[in-house]
């Protein structure tokens, strides 16, 4: 009876727990981030009871922990103004902990917080242009004077000096990874400044980034991060961890992305393996790429290793020609074989050809589980536009909805290429006003300029979802209304399955009428063209000559 209450709702019916990893959890010290009214970059406001309840006093230094298993540390103070379930803090605050308005962030007390030694601390460059004299003694030195502010190692904060601002990194901390700076620690701010390119590119993607695959995402979390993170799960069950995740699904849909994202929200070790660039026409080379990335994993658990395209290294071995291809599923087995139970180690692969693997990869201890990343529905489509527009500037006429309704077989990458599109032809509109001999663009022009409704039709109409591109058909505008007489057929073909003669006409007529994805295909490669269109459902799939397509007499 227990059982069956804990998985029933109130009205007896069975709760859906394919996704409850995603839910939010509660709990006293998970709080949503607001707006800071106090714009200090060391300080956090809480509503009283909210410190009570943690425990927290007025001034203590507290660990907050964000997103992609970033945390930074801060000051607590009481205000009374802010909501009970949340924590206001600045914007470079939030940067550091890779969170946004209304994110959840949790808070932990951080009582074994030393007074640093030493602090390394350097400017970024796109931020100190013009700057003279001594960055020390205009930004540090009054920053951090008397103010016994914590910082963590790997954090930005921005310090206010005259007319300018500057944007300082902390680069290395001793005693440990955070500390308070007192007034006898030693500041060093002496060597190249930051780069900006290099900043940007340690903004990793996570699971916001990911979008229109959250059934999937709740799958791979559960064999991926669960083991990673808490393998006393699977041990107090008494059941194996799985070793391998296979990912298949078109090109563009998010296969490599996902597994990025995990690895760095999990905080593990990636190592990828693209399959094309361990091949080597050296014998015995190729399996040793192999085993080294294995290797390497094992040293840095908890790993991940991601093989792209694994269908190119591993393929079945009783249709391949090639030596070198059937040592190298042989090598692949092994090491997978060989990964102990423990290791804390998990093996992803990505294909679009699940069906041209060697058999002997897809079983249990090897790759456990088959994920399907396939095209993704209206309301899959809306959550990657969201995605992608998030930084967009758009015009209020924007409707997001009814463009993820109109790209119908569009993938994750289809949807990036049309943001592309509509925001180029926003920039084309412009052209006639912007010099390109000037070295600057004036600051109106800049700020009229917005990504419209128009803009984005005008992408669509030249944008093609590319589950199908190599074999979609160019629709005219052919309705029934151009079709002459014939009634009775029209009507049996719009209500039926249909069949009819390939030289009257029907087949553009019924792909307009359907408003879905269509393919006129001849006899060769049905198996594929098949899939293709499964994949990329509700599609209208048209056959040509369709007795052509008999192998023999009976058969179809």
């Amino acid at each position: 009876m227990s059982n069956q209450a804990e998985s029933s709702d109130s009205k007896g019916t069975k709760r859906d727990f394919s996704t409850a990893i995603l839910e939010r959890k509660k709990a006293p010290n998970r709080l949503v981030v607001d707006e800071a009214v106090n714009d200090d970059n060391s300080v956090v406001c809480l509503h009283p009871e909210t410190m009570e309840k943690l425990q927290l006093f007025r001034g203590d230094t507290i660990l907050i922990k964000g997103k992609k298993r970033k945390d930074t540390v801060c000051i607590a103070l009481a205000d009374d103004t802010c909501d009970e379930p949340k924590i206001r803090m600045n914007k470079v605050v939030r940067n550091n902990l890779r969170v946004r308005l209304g994110d959840v962030v949790s808070v932990h007390q951080c009582a074994d917080v030393k007074y640093g030694k030493r602090v390394h601390i350097l400017p970024v460059d796109d931020t100190i242009e013009g700057v003279t004299g001594n960055l020390f003694d205009a930004y540090l030195k009054p920053y951090f004077l008397e103010a016994y502010r914590p910082v963590r190692k790997g954090d930005l904060f921005l310090v206010r000096g005259g007319m300018r601002s500057v944007e300082f990194k902390v680069i290395e901390t001793d005693p440990a990874e955070y500390c308070v700076v007192a007034p006898d620690t030693e500041i060093f701010c002496e060597g190249e400044p930051v780069k900006r390119e290099d900043e940007d590119r340690l903004d990793e993607v996570g699971y916001d980034d990911v979008g229109g695959v959250r059934k999937q995402m709740a799958q791979i979390r559960e064999l991926v991060e669960l083991p990673l993170r808490h393998p006393q799960l699977f041990k107090s069950i008494g059941v194996k961890p799985p070793k391998g995740i296979l990912l298949y699904g078109p090109p563009g849909s998010g296969k490599t992305l996902i597994a990025r994202a995990v690895a760095n929200e999990t905080g593990a070790f990636f190592f990828c393996i693209n399959g094309p660039e361990i091949m080597s026409k050296l014998a015995g080379e190729s399996e040793s790429n192999l085993r080294k990335a294995f290797e390497e994993a094992e040293k840095n658990a908890p790993s991940i290793i991601f093989i792209d395209e694994i269908d190119s290294i591993a393929p079945k071995r009783e249709k391949t020609n090639g030596e070198v291809e059937r040592r190298i599923v042989s090598q692949l087995l092994t090491l997978m074989d060989g990964l102990k139970a423990r290791a804390h180690i998990i093996v992803i692969g990505a294909t679009n050809r699940p069906n041209s693997i060697d058999p002997a990869l897809r079983r249990f201890g090897r790759f456990d589980r088959e994920i399907d990343i396939g095209v993704p529905d209206e309301v899959g489509r809306l959550e990657v536009l969201r995605i992608h527009t998030k930084n967009m500037k758009l015009a209020d006429e924007v409707d997001l909805e009814n463009i993820a309704k109109n790209t119908h077989g569009f993938v994750g990458a289809d949807l990036a290429a049309l943001c592309t599109e509509a925001a180029l032809q926003c920039i084309r509109e412009k052209m006639d006003v912007i010099d390109l001999e000037d070295d600057s663009i004036d600051a109106e022009i800049l700020n009229s300029m917005a990504v419209t409704n128009e803009h984005f039709q005008t992408a669509l109409g030249i944008s093609n979802p590319s589950a199908l591109r190599e074999t979609v058909v160019e629709v005219p505008n052919v309705s029934w209304e151009d079709v002459g007489g014939l009634e009775n057929v029209k009507r049996e073909l719009q209500e039926l399955a249909f069949f009819f003669l390939s030289w009257i006409g029907k087949a553009k007529a019924i792909a307009m009428n359907a408003k879905s994805a269509s393919i006129l295909a001849n006899c060769r490669l049905v198996r594929e063209i098949f899939d293709k269109a499964r994949q990329s459902a509700p599609c209208v799939l048209f056959l040509m000559n369709w007795t052509q397509l008999r192998l023999r007499e009976g058969a179809v």
